[in-house]
């Protein structure tokens, strides 16, 4: 069979077994969501308790006396159905008493909250595993190569850390994890590749966790526990969270924030009385980190300063020293960092709002956050959270995403990771509307249904479960595993080859950052790639955009001054120009990975190649 068709027959065999594969898994999790949910399993976890399960089942679902349940076990299922017909609420806004009586159950609502955490842990630890494809650079180039160059002495600095736009902060939390793999000797190309993820992994489990903690202080145990299913099935959390970008850190910090902040619930004086300062403290490390997080909390801030009794303590003695603070110590960071006096959200400010610098990078029409980039992301979720919308008729909440969506789309270049922070309100609000569907919510109203009115919405909510995971999975697993894994799998195979010393050098014929660098090689080899910072003239094309228009006019100039690399690495629509370049000058291929089915913004890159001198 000739080679292109041998390649063919396998991609096709491979989208055939994955199709296979999404279809059986989507039955068998959909089923399993539907039972673990309707058991309960924030109060009943422990599945090896059998006894307790049946009882509690035998309770809730099949109308069995439960007077031979022991005293302690009626009461506190007594607690959960009077919190789950509180739920209900008149208002549909918020459930300030349940929160209230189960913090009364002490360290079984600690219990309980601990359990969410280590199935979240597990859940986003497993998940970024399966993550192994390229999304966008800054995962790499902003975050990990920027510690790799503090921790081990190499690594490359883009052009946005010259000109001061940057925080030294977010890639700090990494400078940590390498200095402990480096003094463990674990600093080899598996952990240097899977580490970061599997410790942003744990982060996002605290992102996870409050997300529970906010819809059930505003909703309720039933929403909140179909909150957290739309959170992790949702195609983009799975596929986003977990990566090292900074919007995935600001996303957990902002879910964290919001939890605290009194403004947000119905009877503010309830919350506890630090509430503020710690949703502050969270407020100002996402803007720290990336500084269009205000956004956010300019609108957060003045719905506070508005409700709040005491707006002097709120601006004086809490949003001033606790601003200062944390902005203060990210500014000493940095002097310390970049050797010199650097305010980062100033510069960011100039760059991107006053300069429309990030234009450069392209820009999208108005509308595109609402018509594709938000829609996309929120997926086939997006009907269920209109309809939460209007039921729980939180305007505060669905304001805020109005609010975020709106400014952003004043800017002209646009992505999907700037609206991530928004996107677990977005899914709290599928998850109400999938809790109003639930037999739980139907068996707490006053009226009295039938049986077959029952079994009906039994199967209502079994088949939203199923079409959402039937799906959203597929999606997730396609996105995470196959689509853009070829850069990514061409710097692991780079990494071992480099440790078994067999690469002198490297030049990357490809767009500029379209794969990792040094934080994944982790050898110090010369390496080169194309560049494309900004030019201060405009019209004027930078390297990038000149290999792309054309190629072999470009490596012609290019390699009158170059020093012969060992290795070059290109995709497959460029190799088709470059094909007698590489010959003459005694290139043979020696490696070639997948990469995509699709194009994305540019000429279908099927495959990335690898290029060897004989």
């Amino acid at each position: 069979m000739p080679r292109g068709g041998a390649v063919m027959y396998r991609n096709c065999l491979l989208l055939h077994r994955l199709a296979e594969i999404f279809m059986y898994y989507s039955f068998v999790i959909s089923y399993l969501l539907v039972e673990i949910i309707r058991r309960n399993p924030l109060e009943h976890i422990n599945f090896a308790c059998k006894y307790q399960i049946k009882l509690f089942r035998a309770h809730n679902f099949a109308g069995v006396d439960a007077s031979f349940i022991p005293q302690q076990q009626v009461s506190f299922i007594m607690r959960r159905r009077t919190n789950a017909s509180i739920s209900a609420h008149g208002d549909g806004v918020s459930n300030p008493k349940s929160f209230q009586e189960d913090s009364k159950q002490g360290a079984s609502q600690f219990l309980s909250s601990k359990k969410i955490f280590i199935i979240c842990l597990i859940f986003r630890m497993t998940n970024s595993l399966f993550v192994q494809t390229y999304f966008n650079p800054d995962e790499h180039w902003q975050a990990l190569e920027v510690a790799h160059r503090i921790t081990f002495g190499y690594g490359h600095l883009t052009w946005e850390w010259t000109k001061g736009i940057r925080s030294y902060l977010h890639p700090i939390l990494f400078v940590l994890l390498y200095k402990v793999l480096s003094i463990l000797h674990l600093d080899t190309p598996l952990f240097m590749i899977k580490a970061p993820r599997l410790l942003q992994s744990m982060l996002s489990a605290f992102g996870d966790l409050y997300l529970f903690k906010l819809s059930h202080v505003l909703y309720g145990g039933q929403v909140a526990q179909w909150a957290l299913f739309a959170q992790l099935t949702n195609w983009f959390m799975f596929y986003c969270i977990t990566r090292t970008l900074s919007n995935s850190l600001e996303t957990v910090l902002s879910v964290v924030s919001l939890y605290y902040w009194p403004c947000l619930r119905v009877n503010p004086s309830r919350g506890p009385s630090v509430s503020r300062t710690w949703a502050l403290v969270a407020a100002a490390i996402a803007c720290a980190i990336r500084p269009t997080s205000a956004i956010i909390w300019v609108y957060v801030g003045l719905m506070e300063l508005f409700v709040s009794r005491d707006r002097l303590k709120f601006i004086f003695l809490e949003v001033l020293p606790i601003g200062s603070l944390v902005l203060g110590l990210t500014f000493l960071l940095d002097r310390m960092m970049y050797g010199s006096w650097v305010l980062v959200p100033l510069n960011f400010l100039k760059f991107n709002f006053l300069s429309s610098g990030g234009d450069y990078y392209g820009t999208h029409p108005w509308h595109w956050y609402f018509t594709q980039g938000f829609t996309v992301m929120i997926f086939t979720f997006l009907p269920f959270m209109v309809v939460g919308i209007i039921q729980s008729k939180h305007w505060k909440l669905s304001g805020l995403i109005l609010w975020v969506l709106g400014l952003y789309s004043i800017l002209g270049h646009k992505e999907f990771r700037f609206v991530l922070p928004v996107l677990p309100i977005a899914l709290s609000f599928s998850g109400y509307s999938l809790a109003m569907l639930s037999p739980q919510y139907s068996s707490n109203k006053k009226i009295k249904k039938s049986t077959s009115a029952r079994t009906k919405t039994s199967w209502k909510i079994r088949a939203a479960v199923f079409f959402l995971v039937a799906t959203n999975f597929p999606m997730a697993i396609y996105m995470s595993m196959v689509h853009q894994r070829g850069t990514e799998d061409v710097m692991n195979y780079l990494a071992k080859e480099a440790r078994q010393g067999n690469l002198k050098s490297i030049l990357f014929l490809t767009p500029c950052h379209a794969t990792p660098y040094y934080s994944t090689l982790h050898q110090n080899l010369p390496m080169r790639f194309l560049d494309c910072s900004p030019s201060e003239v405009k019209g004027n094309l930078d390297e990038s955009d000149r290999f792309m228009t054309d190629p072999t006019g470009f490596i012609s100039e290019f390699a009158k001054t170059w020093s012969q690399p060992s290795h070059i690495i290109l995709f497959n629509n460029e190799e088709e120009h470059l094909k007698d370049f590489l010959l003459s000058h005694s290139f043979e291929e020696r490696k070639r990975f997948f990469h995509a089915h699709f194009k994305v913004d540019r000429d279908l890159q099927s495959s990335v190649a690898v290029y060897a001198l004989k």
